[in-house]
């Protein structure tokens, strides 16, 4: 599982690591790095607090750390913090949570 990092995103940003792909096909075959697309798959590191509705009250937000998310293949920006790559991205730019199967 991977560590909480020590930066604390604001409002509605997330901090978030992605997922590694597989490197082998299901036929065996192995994917150069080249080749590779970037997963969109990832895991939520931190979040901010939220964002504040017209009445200035704190909303916050519906993901937390822990959860497995999907994203657009634009979304976030890269950052590299303590040697590891990880995105900050807007909660808007995440699609779903991945619940875990029963």
């Amino acid at each position: 599982m991977a560590t909480k990092p020590s930066f604390r995103p604001l409002h509605d940003r997330v901090v978030v690591e992605r997922e590694e792909e597989e490197t082998k096909t299901a036929g065996g075959i192995i994917i150069p790095d080249t080749a590779k697309e970037k997963p969109q798959k990832g895991v939520v590191l931190a979040v901010g607090t939220g964002l504040r509705d017209e009445n200035g009250k704190v909303v916050p937000l519906d993901v937390k750390p822990g959860d497995r998310i999907l994203f657009s293949k634009w979304s976030g920006t890269e950052v590299t913090l303590e040697g590891k790559e990880l995105l900050v991205m807007k909660e808007s730019d995440i699609m779903g949570v991945l619940e875990k199967a029963a």
